[in-house]
């Protein structure tokens, strides 16, 4: 089989941090476009990138793309590609669909074409005239942009930030692939401190534990495509085996967190636990203007509550600005906060060195960057 084209879809301001995954794993040629990074790749790469990736969202297979003005057109074009090659006669293959600017503008119609079209393409190469579709799950997306059409097979499934490792909740949690990538557009490394006043269930915590300790997120749950035919059960085997092998558990870290809400920290150790990470992470059940974190040169990486009514959005405000008081007694520390609270700055004390417009979810957010001075560098030896 020829190289495939694969397709990383990334949350809304994080395409060029998943393209930097993405290099990171040794994919080269990677072209970044809006909610999304296409690279190509082998069957075994489905397998790595949806157990490696952090922050995209899910791991695509790009079918083709073609022009589709009329119905006619998206019919023809769909039974060209050869589906014939990746679904069997048993295969469920639900189709979904989005069109925005598109002459082709009704998306049921459009997923009841890209259906038949499938199903004739099968028909000729299975040799049959019903599908009982009682088999492996292939769900695929038609989207229509501009008249261009892009159909895809989705490889993973409940989409990644579903590492595995939560089985509780609390209120408004932060996405495991968000909080992946504050981590990753802050200064921390394995070697700093690491601390959240308002860590809530704990995912940048438990995040940046993997992210030390070399655990690739996926390794905790299954995906669809492991019972593809055409990548088996042997590549798949392969990439977790691969996966298992590159975890290196032995380096200390000092992670701790703090939350007022008790259950909020019940959440966190159970699911710290569950990732394997029991007793890895100091939580403690702390109001945050009594926590002041331990060491020098560390890492504070938080995403505050937000605050919706009046009395919580003072509460919002008294926290940054007890969150810039202890700014003031760690000098050493940088600070990095995803906020949507426009006077973030004001509350805090001073202006953030630098600033990058995220969304939490549908929420527009700033992550504020306060940059403190870089550890020293470790003498040579004599």
């Amino acid at each position: 089989m020829s190289r495939l084209q694969l397709i990383a879809t990334a949350p809304m301001g994080l395409e060029a941090v998943v393209a930097r995954e993405l290099k990171e794993l040794g994919y080269t040629d990677t072209e970044v476009e809006n909610g999304r990074v296409t690279f190509s790749g082998d069957l075994i790469d489905i397998c790595r990138c949806n157990l490696w990736l952090r922050t995209s969202d899910r791991i695509l297979v790009k079918m083709g793309e073609f022009n589709a003005l009329t119905f006619d057109e998206l019919f023809e074009g769909t039974k060209a590609l050869p589906w014939e090659d990746w679904i069997p006669a048993n295969g469920e293959f639900p189709v979904e669909g989005r069109s925005h600017k598109s002459q082709l503008s009704s998306v049921p119609a459009c997923q009841g074409i890209v259906k038949k079209a499938i199903v004739e393409k099968l028909k000729l190469s299975h040799h049959t005239e019903w599908f009982p579709e009682n088999g492996a799950r292939y769900v695929i997306e038609v989207s229509l942009l501009k008249d261009r059409a892009i159909l895809t097979l989705d490889t993973t499934g409940p989409a990644l930030h579903k590492r595995g490792y939560r089985k509780l909740i609390t209120e408004a949690p932060l996405k495991e692939t968000m909080a992946s990538a504050l981590i990753q557009l802050s200064r921390w490394g394995p070697h700093r401190p690491l601390y959240d006043p308002c860590c809530g269930s704990g995912t940048i915590l438990i995040e940046a534990a993997m992210m030390a300790w070399n655990i690739a997120p996926g390794l905790r749950r299954s995906f669809p495509s492991e019972h593809w035919d055409i990548i088996g059960s042997d590549r798949w085997a392969d990439a977790r085996d691969e996966a298992f092998d590159a975890v290196t558990d032995d380096i200390p870290l000092e992670l701790a967190g703090s939350d007022i809400d008790p259950k909020a920290i019940e959440v966190a150790k159970a699911a710290a636990k569950s990732a394997g990470l029991a007793g890895v992470i100091d939580f403690r059940v702390l109001p945050a203007s009594k926590a002041l974190p331990e060491g020098d040169y560390g890492c504070l990486i938080t995403n505050p509550p937000y605050g919706e009514r009046l009395s919580e959005k003072e509460e919002v405000e008294r926290l940054v600005r007890q969150l810039g008081g202890m700014a003031n007694r760690i000098p050493t520390w940088s600070f990095f906060a995803l906020s949507p609270t426009k006077q973030f700055e004001h509350y805090f004390g001073r202006k953030a060195d630098k600033r990058r417009k995220l969304f939490n979810g549908r929420i527009e957010c700033q992550y504020l960057q306060y940059l403190g001075p870089l550890p020293p560098r470790p003498r040579p030896a004599e």
